[in-house]
């Protein structure tokens, strides 16, 4: 009995260190590309459905947001408020663009400037007027439930809701949550 129970623990050590051998090579490459595969799978899922993110084409956000910045934004959250910057996307080009007015608001363009709700409008960072265009919407314009007004940063070069009039919420590509420096790198 005594020779039985001996061998049997020899044939469980011997088990265990064969347990322990550490993987080959080989076994380790293919775990690290299956690492590597996972992560890349979960960032491409991640800036399909919950992210954003696309090269600034021009200066219409000027000074904020320059031509060649990576602007990152977040597809989800689409309550909107004044002041929030948004991409949206006209004629097939992305464009980043600041909401001025939401749903129940009133926006009037006159000699004066920017009129929400019949206020004149103080804006920071804005360093240009805010006039109307020739070509465009007729003003004064209510914004209606689920959609926004939009203007560009630098008013006198930007395309937009003074041209294409107010944006579908629903419309929206998302909310700009960061911008990434690219100019001069």
């Amino acid at each position: 009995m005594g020779a039985q129970k001996e061998e049997s623990l020899k044939m469980g050590q011997e088990i265990r260190q064969q347990e322990r051998q550490p993987p080959s090579l080989l076994q380790e490459i293919l775990f690290l590309l299956l690492k590597i595969g996972a992560i890349l799978m979960a960032l491409v899922l991640l800036f399909m459905f919950l992210f954003g993110i696309f090269r600034n084409p021009d200066d219409s956000m000027a000074p904020g947001l320059r031509e060649g910045d990576l602007v990152v934004f977040y597809r989800l959250d689409k309550s909107y408020i004044a002041s929030d910057s948004l991409v949206v996307e006209y004629e097939g080009k992305k464009q980043v663009r600041r909401v001025v007015a939401v749903a129940g608001d009133t926006v009037d363009i006159t000699e004066e400037g920017l009129l929400i709700n019949g206020s004149l409008q103080e804006e920071q960072r804005i360093y240009e007027e805010t006039k109307r265009y020739t070509q465009g919407i007729d003003f004064p314009i209510t914004i209606k439930e689920g959609e926004v007004f939009l203007l560009g940063d630098s008013r006198e070069h930007a395309t937009d809701s003074r041209i294409y009039g107010t944006v579908a919420v629903k419309d929206t590509l998302g909310k700009v949550m960061t911008l990434i420096r690219r100019r001069d790198i």
